[in-house]
């Protein structure tokens, strides 16, 4: 299927956030995929999960959480997760106005600050969003109460040799909605190795197939009986 790919500018308070939408109509959802910033060859490892999440059917929306002003004037902006959580919400409420998006259950995939942002936000929205990956990154930053009030599903897919393990598995230690724990032997957190990232958006995709309701039709499209069939000898019987 061939997908319509839209560059955007999205509000969230003062800033726009730069994003890319790739859609077609009667997908079974939407991966929002959350960075916090220009993370090295990070464009274009998340245009490859993109495309790998939209080969099983899913639309996708690459968020940048972050303005290229913001992260110039200040590095350390991409830490500021209630900021960015706060942004992950006004996406959402961004894709609730558009009328193409409405009914798909959402899906999130973060990595570095923006796994705090995400759990931050599924926390503040349960109804928003439908289930969540991290890839390794600082889930930690969310907070305890969000980590331990977390409703949404998480995955957690971690590099075998990401040096942050140790943090990781604190935040989801303290986890009690439904979750998965997977490691990429050989990836580092970056997954710049061969194959790792290939491993990454099979587990990624898998748990939003496991995880994500079916569509919900528009009241228009669900209320519409379809054509009118012949009543060959007119009793109106069925």
């Amino acid at each position: 299927m061939k997908l319509r790919n839209t560059i955007l500018s999205i509000p969230a308070a003062s800033a726009w956030l730069d994003a890319r939408l790739s859609h077609a109509p009667d997908l079974a959802g939407l991966i929002v995929i959350l960075k916090p910033g220009a993370v090295l060859d990070s464009e274009a490892r998340e245009a490859y999960i993109a495309g790998a999440v939209q080969r099983v059917g899913y639309a996708t929306l690459l968020v940048d959480l972050l303005t290229h002003h913001e992260e110039a004037r200040d590095p350390d902006a991409r830490y500021n997760v209630p900021q960015l959580a706060n942004r992950v919400l006004a996406v959402a409420a961004w894709i609730a106005h558009q009328a193409p998006l409405q009914g798909l259950p959402i899906g999130l995939i973060a990595l570095d600050t923006a796994c705090g942002a995400a759990v931050r936000a599924a926390w503040k929205a349960p109804d928003v969003f439908s289930a969540l990956v991290c890839r390794g990154g600082r889930p930690d930053l969310a907070g305890a109460t969000p980590l331990s009030a977390l409703s949404v599903p998480l995955c957690m897919i971690i590099g075998g040799q990401d040096p942050g393990r140790a943090i990781v598995t604190r935040a989801y230690e303290l986890i009690t909605a439904r979750k998965a724990w997977h490691e990429v032997p050989d990836a580092s957190d970056l997954f710049i190795e061969p194959g790792t990232l290939d491993s990454f958006c099979q587990l990624a995709s898998a748990w939003f197939k496991a995880e994500l309701p079916p569509p919900v039709l528009p009241v228009a499209q669900a209320a519409d009986p379809g054509p009118a069939t012949a009543d060959p000898d007119g009793s109106g019987r069925d």
